[in-house]
């Protein structure tokens, strides 16, 4: 088996909201291999925005390690974070809430890029297309603003941003949710084409086993704070274990999207 490019280790997160202690994450233990794609699905509430947001180092855990490509995350700093982070994407349920709302199409791209010193200012103009046309977009696109394209275009304007600094793991947190059925699928079909072509890891985050199920290689099943079952995507689709996991797809009867570990 691969060595892990991500491994998380008995994460835990507890809040405190209105005088009650919620435990959010509760020993959560996962693995991501280099060019596969984890499917973590799970009730709303369960858990699985906060393990994102944990693993990102947009907040803190109580207690636990997070490894990736065999440093340790938890630890980093400064300039060795701002570093790593470059190699850690994330795409997030709602793009406009992501973007700067007076950025244009082209800045969302140019940003990244200049931050992380990936292309010269002359170079940029023609990498900002290049990362357009990527994701199905036109460059003509670029002195747009973000609000005035379409749901679908931002989110693939996200994705194209989380491309930007050339990452080795992107984070996807219920991406396709807010999107109508026919986008929906376009999107898989495209985040299903770019983890193929770059060997990216993914972590894919959703409620909807049927998404997460046309996506990933191995799925991981969540509930209350913890990973009740985990296994091969077909497995997992096919015979659940977890009263939770026979509940996700009762719901998600029909698969109307091929499985990328299929």
């Amino acid at each position: 088996m691969n060595v892990p490019l991500l491994a998380a280790h008995e994460l835990s997160k507890t809040f405190v909201s209105a005088g009650r202690r919620v435990v959010a994450l509760d020993g959560v233990s996962l693995s991501v291999a280099p060019g596969e794609t984890l499917g973590l699905v799970g009730p709303s509430g369960c858990g699985k925005s906060t393990l994102a947001r944990v693993i990102l180092r947009l907040i803190e855990p109580d207690a636990g390690r997070i490894a990736f490509a065999g440093e340790d995350l938890t630890v980093l700093r400064g300039e060795r974070l701002r570093r790593m982070r470059g190699r850690i994407q994330m795409v997030f349920q709602d793009p406009l809430a992501a973007f700067n709302p007076r950025a244009t199409v082209a800045r969302a791209l140019d940003d990244p890029l200049r931050i992380h010193g990936l292309a010269p200012r002359v170079a940029r103009p023609a990498a900002v297309a290049a990362l357009l046309e990527r994701v199905g977009l036109s460059p003509d696109l670029g002195p747009r603003p973000v609000h005035a394209i379409s749901g679908g275009q931002r989110q693939r304007l996200a994705i194209a941003r989380a491309l930007a600094s050339r990452p080795d793991l992107i984070v996807f947190d219920e991406a396709v949710s807010a999107l109508d059925v026919a986008v929906r699928g376009r999107i898989l079909e495209l985040i299903v084409a770019l983890q193929r072509e770059h060997g990216l890891a993914c972590l894919f985050i959703s409620h909807d086993l049927a998404v997460v199920r046309a996506v990933s290689h191995r799925i991981a099943v969540m509930e209350a704070g913890r990973i009740v079952e985990e296994g091969p995507a077909g497995t997992i689709v096919s015979a659940p274990r977890s009263a939770v996991g026979q509940a996700l797809v009762a719901a998600a009867p029909r698969f109307a999207f091929p499985a990328s570990g299929a």
